[in-house]
């Protein structure tokens, strides 16, 4: 079986200094989902409130994503609404309403069980433990975080980390994690508590793996217009597994791959609000970016 993916599928309202969408698709699982579905086929697991349109269901099946665990629980869905200034690397939260999220305790369908790669999006470290004991045997496991529970749950994250292959987290929040400024340092620090593969996220500045010993670094794509920066981690992190699911390769040649591929992903996902750019992108326009960031990175050695 493909990729699994347990997180959020919510509303968004965003505002950043280029325009504003009202109640737009979002969540951490709906970016990662729609991402990776263009590499490999996604189970999604997450909840909905009673008010979720049938025309984003559609639009996830369109995907080719399995939808069976993405329950409709009675109330509204989660929503969110940020804005951004000029610094796009980092959102002000103006309201959160959790609402039926607040309750959410993942129920993997029994088809689901069997998944070869896991990803735990960013919700309680509580959950994404809970959902390992219904996973029989995967071959990688994945997880991303944020700063609400290295702050308020930092022990039981610790707990779950053990159980990790691979974590997605941003520069700001591996220091925080670790209480280590240089994020060399702090990658190291990580390893230990379980993961053997750190993927640190730096916004404008690109991306950092840190794997067996080596640190590959891969830059941000050079965009002339960003529009909304929201989901671009969860789109980075979609592309990433999608690619590494598609190959079943844990190479670290093939991580590096991995790692410029959820970099494609996510710049064309910061072109346009919600999940727009990346609704129906043609994969021949993936794979001419993908060439573009070798070229971005390329230089001759010395003779």
């Amino acid at each position: 079986m493909g990729l699994l993916v347990v997180g959020s599928v919510a509303f968004d309202s965003v505002k950043t200094p280029f325009g504003e969408a009202e109640d737009v698709l979002g969540g951490s699982a709906t970016y990662f989902s729609t991402s990776a579905s263009y590499f490999t086929d996604v189970s999604l697991v997450a909840v909905v409130g009673e008010d979720f349109p049938k025309k984003h269901i559609d639009f996830l099946k369109l995907r080719n994503i399995d939808t069976r665990g993405l329950v409709t629980a009675p109330g509204k869905t989660f929503r969110w609404k940020g804005q951004y200034g000029f610094d796009l690397n980092e959102a002000q939260t103006l309201d959160t309403q959790l609402n039926v999220f607040e309750t959410f305790k993942p129920d993997l369908p029994e088809e689901y069980r069997g998944a070869d790669i896991v990803f735990l999006a960013n919700i309680d470290p509580d959950l994404q433990r809970e959902v390992l004991t219904q996973v029989k045997d995967p071959k990688l496991v994945a997880l991303d975080t944020m700063n609400f529970w290295i702050e308020g749950k930092r022990d039981s994250l610790i707990k779950t980390l053990s159980q990790v292959d691979i974590l997605f987290i941003n520069d700001s929040e591996a220091r925080q994690l670790t209480g280590m400024p240089n994020l060399v340092k702090a990658a190291r620090e990580i390893n230990s508590y379980g993961p053997r593969t750190i993927v640190i996220k730096r916004g404008e500045y690109g991306v950092l793996l840190f794997h067996g010993g080596s640190v590959f670094a891969a830059p941000a794509y050079p965009l002339e217009d960003v529009f909304d920066p929201t989901g671009a981690g969860d789109t980075f992190g979609g592309g990433f597994m999608g690619f590494i699911a598609n190959s079943m390769d844990f190479s670290e040649s093939t991580l590096r791959q991995a790692t410029v591929m959820g970099s494609v992903m996510a710049s064309y996902n910061v072109e346009d609000f919600s999940l727009n750019r990346i609704r129906d992108l043609d994969y021949k326009e993936i794979e001419a970016r993908f060439r573009e960031f070798k070229k971005l990175a390329h230089f001759d050695d010395l003779d």
